[in-house]
């Protein structure tokens, strides 16, 4: 049976992850996942696609702040409830094509960001009042879904064994193995043969009493990757001896004609019941399979 085997949270979008031994699990996602988004003087979004630095900047949650820190920065904290910002001012912005909301943390992280990345720079919290729909089409059988500033669905599950196979292929042409850190998955799974994430329709977990209802998770879309899997996240660039690698190895086997020739890697989840239950690292999975018609 398959396994939770890493939990990953990403607090700011496009920053630094965090391994977790347990998250709780919300009907947005994991908890703290993508509640905080960085933007330019226009409103929109900055990501590691043009902003590979963004990697270096690494988050704690601690017991009131998110703790944030960068490499020749001193620390920066703001607080995890978004009621503690006072009266912040509403930011209307985008994640990619989406409307989405914001709450502006004020100056000295719009400073601290700025001088960093070196552009004038807003770090936005994500506006609790305010909702973020996820694309119907792909919500219709769940009754609707909603998220962060995640880019399009509330969770990503990869399975270990696709990165292993990833991995073989790199090394057979003699380029260095990556980590699952270059995915940003939230759920990674021990347990099912490479690729079969690809074909899950459904994961249900069930907690017991201390974590929490019977969780059911519904794998929706696979993920299309960006050029974001090039980037090294310890050193935020890419490797100069292989500046296009996994994306050149993926195009070769990983192209799906169904998704206009996309390389897809990983598959993106809803959550379809569970919210408020709590999962763990070494976590049962039953993975329910279809194959289309």
């Amino acid at each position: 049976m398959p396994t939770i085997s890493e939990l990953f949270v990403y607090p700011i979008k496009s920053c630094a992850g965090l391994a977790l031994n347990e998250a709780r699990l919300l009907a947005t996602g994991l908890e703290y996942d993508r509640y905080w988004m960085a933007v330019d003087s226009n409103g929109e979004m900055l990501t590691q696609r043009a902003h590979p630095r963004m990697a270096l900047i690494k988050v704690e949650i601690a017991a009131h702040d998110l703790v944030i820190r960068a490499p020749g920065m001193s620390e920066l904290r703001t607080p995890l409830d978004a009621a503690q910002l006072g009266t912040p001012v509403k930011v209307a912005t985008r994640v990619w094509r989406d409307a989405a909301y914001g709450l502006d943390t004020g100056e000295a992280c719009a400073a601290w960001f700025s001088a960093f990345l070196g552009l004038p720079v807003r770090l936005l919290r994500f506006d609790p009042e305010r909702e973020r729909i996820v694309d119907p089409a792909y919500t219709q059988s769940v009754g609707g879904a909603a998220t962060c500033f995640a880019d399009g669905f509330p969770l990503l599950v990869i399975g270990q064994a696709s990165l292993d196979d990833l991995n073989t292929r790199l090394n057979a042409k003699g380029a260095p193995s990556i980590p699952i850190d270059r995915f940003r998955p939230n759920i990674v799974l021990s347990g099912l043969d490479a690729y079969e994430e690809d074909y899950v329709e459904t994961l249900g977990i069930d907690g017991g009493e201390a974590s929490g209802p019977h969780v059911e998770l519904r794998l929706v879309k696979l993920c299309a990757r960006c050029p974001m899997p090039t980037i090294d996240q310890a050193k935020g660039e890419r490797n100069p001896e292989w500046p296009n690698e996994p994306t050149d190895t993926m195009s070769v086997y990983r192209a799906n004609p169904q998704r206009d020739g996309a390389i897809t890697f990983g598959n993106n989840a809803l959550v379809t019941s569970g919210a408020g239950a709590w999962l763990r690292v070494g976590q049962s999975v039953e993975a329910e399979l279809g194959f289309g018609d």
